[in-house]
C-alpha cells in the first residue's frame, strides 16, 4: 500500500480520458458525469500530496508525475472547452504555453538538485482554474445567462481572466527564477 498517492496521481491520467469521452459524445448525463469526474480527480489531487507527505512518503514518481497529471487534466478541460466553443483557441494555447514553460523550468530546477514548491500565484492561479472549469461545466449542463454557457460574453471574459492570469503566473515565476535561467544560459554558451 506504499504506493497509493502514486496510484491517485496515475488514477488522474485515466480519469482525464474518461471525463474528455463524456465531453466529446453526446448522451443524457454525459456532461454532468464529466464535470464529476473532474470533481473526483481534483479531489485526489488534494489526497495524494497529503498521503504523500503525511503517510506514505514522497517518490520521485510523485514529484514528476503529480504536477504532470495534474496539468493532463486541467489542458483537457480547456481544450474539450474550445470543442464545444466555451472557450477560444487562442485562450487555451496561452494556458498551455505558460504550463510547458513552467514544468521545463521546474524540470531544469530539479537537474540543479532546486525543488520548487508552488508559490502564492501558483495556487491562484490554479484555484481560478479549477473554479473557471467548474463553472464551464455548469455552463454546458443548464442554460442561464449568468453562467458561461457555449459562445455566450460571460464565457469569453472568464477564459480571457484566467487566461491572463495564468500568463501573468508564468510571467512572475520566470521573473523570480531569472538567476537559474541566466546562469543555465552561460553555462550553455
Amino acid at each position: 500500500m506504499k504506493s497509493l498517492p502514486n496510484h491517485l496521481t496515475v488514477s488522474r491520467f485515466w480519469m482525464t480520458a474518461v471525463m474528455m469521452l463524456c465531453m466529446s459524445i453526446d448522451f443524457p448525463y454525459a456532461k454532468i458525469i464529466a464535470l464529476g469526474i473532474f470533481v473526483l480527480a481534483s479531489i485526489t489531487d488534494a489526497l495524494d500530496g497529503y498521503l504523500a507527505r503525511n503517510f506514505f512518503g514522497v517518490t520521485s514518481f510523485g514529484k514528476l508525475m503529480d504536477p504532470l497529471a495534474d496539468k493532463v487534466l486541467v489542458c483537457a478541460a480547456f481544450i474539450g472547452f474550445v470543442e464545444l466553443e466555451s472557450l477560444r483557441a487562442w485562450m487555451v494555447v496561452l494556458i498551455i504555453a505558460r504550463e510547458f514553460m513552467v514544468t521545463g523550468m521546474r524540470l531544469l530546477m530539479i537537474e540543479k538538485g532546486i525543488v520548487m514548491p508552488a508559490g502564492m500565484w501558483g495556487k491562484v492561479k490554479t484555484t481560478v482554474q479549477m473554479v473557471a472549469i467548474g463553472l464551464y461545466f455548469i455552463g454546458l449542463i443548464w442554460e442561464a445567462d449568468w453562467l458561461p454557457s457555449p459562445n455566450s460574453a460571460f464565457a469569453w471574459w472568464i477564459g480571457l481572466a484566467t487566461a491572463l492570469l495564468t500568463a501573468w503566473t508564468g510571467i512572475v515565476y520566470f521573473w523570480q527564477q531569472r538567476h537559474i535561467i541566466w546562469e543555465k544560459g552561460k553555462q550553455d554558451s
